[in-house]
């Protein structure tokens, strides 16, 4: 493995070229990292010089970039320099979700004699969403009898970046009754000082979760905290975690998992209603709970080609805002719902009738 200096462009890029003996047609990889979101027409470097090709011969060999797999433009090659630049703005949130590596394969196509270069685009993270909280507002109902040191488990925000870039600390408005704790697992608000309904029967606090990345993001969410003359207990989960597989394509309103909890209260302040946690703009189309039977169905098409597994969080809240959360992982299974797909890559017409055997004609 060499490592090649042709992509210096902005301190963006590196690259790497590997042969590949073992292949016949495919001459040699290329390694190239770039951030999303850079403007089309950017320069990302050279990729005639990188390989060693005579620049001269790219048009009359019509080079070209393809995407292995499918007809997206991620990047072009200017048959008059050799550079290759972004084609389309590249979203790696769009792309490759929360996988911590983001690789698109794409093919530098050469005809005459026929060669495919692999180039493998490194998308990297930049610091563009915002942590943001599922809600504007979270309402919380307390009785003032709750002892110092009660903790209520609260919603954590999400941001569709990652690593440092993703959400790295909370902090809560400054205030005379909590305090925060925050864990690998949970966000917590804690009752520090016992709350006097004589005194305050209302208090709003302001959670803000803020990123790692530079400069520096956050999001907000209110929380209204009605204090209660007392609901001494939370809905318990019976279990933290629940398991299901469901076989892609099926049909709507099929049921995945059940879920369920159990208040030690009584009357109101037993009663159990189920909502979702945070969940994507994507799996939100897909599941649905059903808030009095805890019943999570599918509301849209799930398909393993696009997402083998889900992960969901679920709240079971009592009747006057106690809370609890159990986490739900849905595993996708495949069906043979796609047939084999052919993709002509090159092909020399007309052949002369005296043509060579072993001549290739296509790929």
């Amino acid at each position: 493995m060499m490592e090649q200096k042709g992509f210096s462009k902005l301190g963006l890029v590196t690259r790497f070229v590997i042969c590949l003996l073992a292949l016949q047609s495919v001459f040699a990889e290329v390694s190239v990292s770039i951030q999303e979101e850079m403007k089309p027409g950017t320069v990302i470097g050279n990729i005639a010089k990188d390989l060693g090709l005579d620049i001269s011969t790219l048009s009359t060999r019509k080079a070209r970039i393809d995407s292995e797999g499918n007809n997206e433009r991620y990047c072009v090659i200017s048959l008059k320099t050799g550079d290759l630049s972004v084609a389309e703005r590249l979203d790696r949130e769009s792309l490759c979700g929360t996988k911590p590596s983001c690789i698109l394969v794409l093919e530098l196509v050469l005809e005459n004699p026929l060669e495919l270069h692999r180039i493998n685009l490194h998308v990297q993270d930049i610091n563009d969403n915002s942590p943001q909280f599922r809600r504007d507002l979270i309402r919380m109902e307390i009785r003032e009898s709750a002892e110092k040191g009660t903790r209520f488990l609260m919603e954590e925000a999400h941001d569709a970046d990652i690593g440092q870039n993703s959400v790295q600390r909370y902090s809560l408005q400054i205030n005379a009754n909590f305090i925060l704790m925050v864990d690998a697992n949970n966000v917590e608000l804690v009752l520090d000082n016992k709350l006097d309904r004589e005194t305050q029967h209302e208090i709003d606090l302001l959670l803000t979760a803020l990123d790692g990345g530079s400069p520096q993001r956050s999001g907000t969410v209110m929380i209204h905290v009605t204090v209660l003359d007392a609901n001494d207990n939370a809905p318990v989960f019976s279990q933290a975690v629940y398991e299901a597989s469901l076989p892609e394509n099926s049909p709507l309103d099929t049921v995945v998992v059940t879920v369920s909890a159990r208040d030690a209260d009584d009357g109101v302040n037993g009663d159990v209603t189920y909502d979702l946690g945070y969940v994507s703009v994507t799996d939100e189309k897909l599941f649905s709970i059903d808030s009095k039977t805890g019943e999570i169905r599918v509301i849209g098409s799930t398909d393993y080609e696009k997402k083998k597994s889900f992960e969901l969080r679920v709240m079971a809240k009592d009747g006057l805002g106690l809370s609890s959360y159990a986490k739900v992982f849905i595993d996708l299974s495949d069906e043979n719902d796609n047939a084999p797909v052919i993709y002509l890559k090159s092909v020399t017409s007309p052949i002369p009738e005296n043509v060579s055997p072993g001549t290739e004609v296509g790929i």
